[in-house]
């Protein structure tokens, strides 16, 4: 097999090759032969289909198929027999009038040098579950099943208050006739802090008029950067009522004995759940920090870190429209992210590389603990595992992650280290 690989550019290649024709023929035969031995197709038995109807009937999807698979097989042996480490996906295209003549454009892995890692400096956090932790995480649940009370009496504290406002900016009115009708449990922040307070003390059919300094970055660009009358009446006033943590509600959470120490058990196996997460995203960062920081004057792939910037703006829009918000993406988006992007591509082709030059393998039994931590997440566990067994693509994102906080793992041990100790909240805290 003929190939060639030149540079056109610092980390870019073009490799042209041809596929060996004799091999993709007898790959063609062969599959012919076999779907021959069992094809079904009308007015002839099985085993006894003319080869040129099975030529017929499937030559171009079996040519198709053969072209493709072996193209992918010529093309990864000689980046092999070549050394090459790629960045990213190739381009191949056809390479003139040949029909086995291909051209293979890419960016190739930099040159990082030596790769000590144990010159990092890396803060290993920690923290672990309390009861005091287990305990607010029942107030949690509480407060999120609790129902509210109409009371004829002054707002105060916790309390949710319907009412209605206008508001007085100079000389217009907002809006410009009537009032908006809304709702707000007062010290949750949902209104201006001077607005909730001034509710305290007021009961439904009392009205009060609040003076507010609106931020100079207001949505609203009438009220903008000024201070404003705000006129408020209070329509109803209701109190919390906070559910007792009782057989009924702890079923409630699934489970099926309202056992209270049961239902503590899986507080804590939740809360270490997410603290585990938490603790290695922190260390990841970590990580990833000083990674950045000891090879920052390392040149990047620019198609790598392009395509990376492309895909934090779309993961953006996309969260965007998740949240309700209409985005119009201009077509130099990316371009905001590309500081951004340099830094995620520098982290993760030098955890490939550290990965690579120091034989590190995917731990299946780390796999699988992972997948059983996914999937316990859920009402139906083995069906979640089968679903990531059964997907190809999702199995494989797994892997890659699971790798990928194997060898921060590694960089951490061997790194300079401090530990630091966190509250489980301190801790979940981003």
């Amino acid at each position: 097999m003929q190939v060639s690989v030149e540079s056109v550019g610092n980390l870019e290649r073009r490799m042209t090759f041809s596929l060996p024709a004799e091999r993709l023929d007898t790959h063609i035969g062969g599959r012919l032969r076999e779907i021959a031995r069992t094809a079904r197709i009308k007015g002839f038995r099985p085993g006894k289909v003319p080869t040129k109807v099975i030529e017929q009937r499937f030559g171009q999807q079996v040519r198709a198929e053969a072209l493709d698979g072996l193209l992918r097989e010529t093309f990864n042996n000689a980046v092999r027999d070549n050394e090459l480490q790629l960045a990213g996906n190739p381009r191949i295209e056809k390479n003139g009038e040949g029909e086995l003549d291909f051209v293979a454009t890419f960016e190739v892995v930099p040159d990082f040098g030596d790769i000590d890692v144990a010159k990092l400096n890396v803060i290993r956090h920690s923290a672990e579950v309390t009861d005091a932790d287990i305990d607010q995480m029942v107030e949690n649940l509480r407060l999120q099943r609790r129902t509210f009370e109409v009371v004829q009496r002054g707002a105060k504290e916790g309390d949710r208050v319907e009412l209605e406002t206008w508001s007085q900016a100079g000389d217009e009115r907002l809006p410009a006739e009537g009032a908006e009708k809304g709702a707000t449990l007062i010290g949750s922040g949902v209104m201006f802090a001077d607005i909730e307070k001034g509710l305290i003390g007021l009961a439904a059919g009392e009205e009060k008029t609040i003076q507010v300094q609106f931020p100079a970055d207001w949505r609203v660009p009438q009220l903008a950067g000024r201070q404003v009358d705000v006129y408020v009446k209070v329509t109803e006033v209701a109190e919390s009522v906070m559910p007792a943590v009782d057989k009924d509600f702890i079923r409630s959470f699934g489970v099926k004995g309202g056992d209270v120490e049961q239902f503590r058990r899986d507080i804590r196996s939740n809360l270490e759940r997410e603290l585990k997460g938490a603790l290695m995203a922190r260390l990841r960062r970590e990580v990833g920090e000083q990674l950045i920081a000891a090879w920052s004057h390392v040149e990047m792939p620019p198609r790598l870190v392009e395509n990376e910037a492309r895909a934090m703006v779309q993961q953006t829009a996309e969260q965007a429209a998740r949240n309700g918000q209409q985005v119009q993406i201009p077509p130099n988006a990316h371009e905001g992210f590309m500081d951004a992007a340099r830094k995620r591509v520098l982290v993760g082709l030098l955890v490939g590389e550290v990965a690579r030059r120091n034989q590190l393998r995917l731990d299946p039994k780390r796999l699988n603990e992972t997948l059983r931590l996914i999937a316990s997440t859920y009402e139906e566990p083995e069906q979640v595992i089968e679903l990531y067994r059964n997907d190809p693509q999702l199995m494989g994102g797994l892997q890659s992650r699971v790798m990928e906080e194997q060898v921060i793992d590694w960089i951490a041990e061997r790194a300079q280290h401090t530990e630091q100790s966190l509250s489980f909240q301190e801790a979940i805290r981003n």
